[in-house]
């Protein structure tokens, strides 16, 4: 474990015994993984009561990550304690991260993830061009899903000689 891990992983215990003093519960110190893939920076996994952090994000952006993202997926756990299941980033959500955490509540990380980016394959149609992940490449090469322009409604043609 990287010594960055390691501050992840004081701050996820950190934020956990502040939510239990500021509730009055007694909830327990989640499962922390660093197997988050892509362009994720991190997810909770609710019924397993797990975090998962992706290891290159947290790499490139340890400041930030640790305190935004962090708090960020431990709300959640919190609130699915509190409320069960919501919205994932509804009031409930919101609330513990700006009264709990003192943390502007986020939705989403506006890190460079060109580093993790992976492979996109040019489509287009006759007004525009969507690079396409791997996965929906293939599907389309599968047969299984095919994909419009949200402009023109055409559907989108894969741009050979591109990758």
């Amino acid at each position: 474990m990287t010594p960055l891990q390691k501050q992840v992983l004081t701050h996820v215990t950190l934020c956990i015994q502040h939510a239990n003093q500021r509730l009055n519960k007694r909830l327990t110190i989640p499962t922390v993984n660093f197997n988050q893939r892509g362009k994720i920076a991190g997810t909770a996994h609710l019924q397993k009561w797990e975090l998962r952090f992706n290891p290159v994000l947290l790499a490139e952006n340890p400041d930030a990550f640790i305190n935004e993202v962090v708090a960020h997926e431990v709300a959640h756990l919190v609130v699915f304690k509190l409320f069960g299941r919501v919205r994932p980033h509804g009031r409930e959500w919101q609330l513990i991260m700006t009264e709990v955490f003192k943390v502007t509540p986020r939705t989403t990380h506006n890190f460079n993830v060109s580093s993790v980016a992976g492979t996109t394959y040019l489509y287009h149609c006759s007004c525009s061009e969507y690079p396409l992940t791997i996965r929906r490449h293939n599907k389309v090469n599968r047969g299984q899903a095919s994909y419009h322009c949200r402009k023109c409604k055409q559907p989108l043609q894969f741009k050979t000689g591109t990758q």
